[in-house]
């Protein structure tokens, strides 16, 4: 296989069709069926499932995928390395973003690179934490800052702040306080689904007190949870700073929770060999998120 065929099969991957890989690639539907059967028969599996819907991948197919992204994005770094040893940093740097730290940090990381790094070009895309760590895996992203959850074996991950998480109900449940988990255990939530960070932590937590939370609502979205809380759907445990504008304009009450206190890590996750523009960006974000930490914008987060 050469380097071509590999990216004309992620193209098939993504596009999910030989058809708007054709288009999408301006290359003749007919030599991608080649390629692709060139492909098959030298690895003796079928790499996609075709269907009159499109294609996708088979579990080889998804294991090539995931290998092969891993292997251009490698050959890009080195590439990119090589023409720029005797200049400042600069390429293509691929960064994910939890949506909470990308609202605080998008801004002014973007500002201290153009004024630091004038070649370095940023691609940033941000989701929930969840997504975030699947596209590092995947060799979607290079770099990613998201909420501490179990990582993969060849990620390389350094903690940078801990977050204050508290239980947040709309304005009208103004009477009743609540200081431990077990206080809640009869308190209708509102979460994010299982397999995503926070949720994670929260089922952890919440194990460990001996005290099952009463999830009535799976949300993947933090707006919406918001939403649903302050229209006195249930209540919710978020980042203090997730909440910040909602509290500032009475539109939901939080409380801090003792025992325990709720924290979370905010950690920087790499994968491979990094490149001297990934070592760029990566310490511009240590260097921005300490001064959004000591000048009070991060709201609830200390330096680790």
């Amino acid at each position: 296989m050469d380097v071509r065929q590999l990216r004309y099969f992620l193209e098939i991957v993504d596009q999910g069709s030989l058809s708007a890989a054709s288009r999408s690639l301006n290359v003749a539907q007919p030599a991608l069926s080649l390629h692709m059967r060139n492909m098959e028969e030298r690895l003796q599996t079928d790499l996609l499932l075709r269907s009159a819907r499109g294609s996708a991948p088979t579990e080889a197919g998804a294991l090539l995928a995931s290998r092969a992204r891993a292997i251009l994005a490698d050959l890009a770094r080195t590439e990119d390395e090589i023409r720029n040893l005797d200049k400042s940093p600069g390429g293509a740097v691929r960064l994910g973003l939890s949506v909470t730290i990308s609202e605080i940090l998008t801004l002014p990381l973007i500002e201290a690179l153009q004024e630091k790094y004038p070649r370095i070009t940023l691609n940033i895309a941000d989701a929930m934490s969840g997504f975030v760590s699947g596209w590092l895996e995947e060799g979607r992203i290079d770099l990613a800052l998201l909420y501490a959850s179990a990582s993969g074996h060849d990620i390389e991950q350094e903690a940078l702040v801990e977050e204050e998480l508290v239980l947040v109900q709309g304005a009208e449940n103004s009477g009743q306080g609540f200081e431990s988990l077990r206080d809640l255990q009869n308190l209708p939530m509102i979460l994010p689904s299982k397999g995503h960070g926070l949720r994670d932590l929260l089922d952890s937590l919440a194990t460990h007190a001996e005290t099952p939370l009463r999830v009535t609502m799976e949300i993947d979205s933090y707006r919406n949870i918001k939403l649903l809380v302050a229209a006195g759907h249930g209540a919710s445990i978020l980042p203090l700073h997730a909440v910040r504008e909602e509290i500032a304009e009475g539109r939901l009450l939080f409380q801090r929770m003792q025992t325990p206190v709720l924290r979370r890590k905010a950690v920087i996750r790499r994968t491979g060999t990094i490149t001297r523009a990934q070592q760029a960006v990566e310490e511009t974000i240590h260097d921005v998120v300490a001064e959004l930490v000591q000048e009070g914008h991060w709201v609830g987060a200390t330096l680790v």
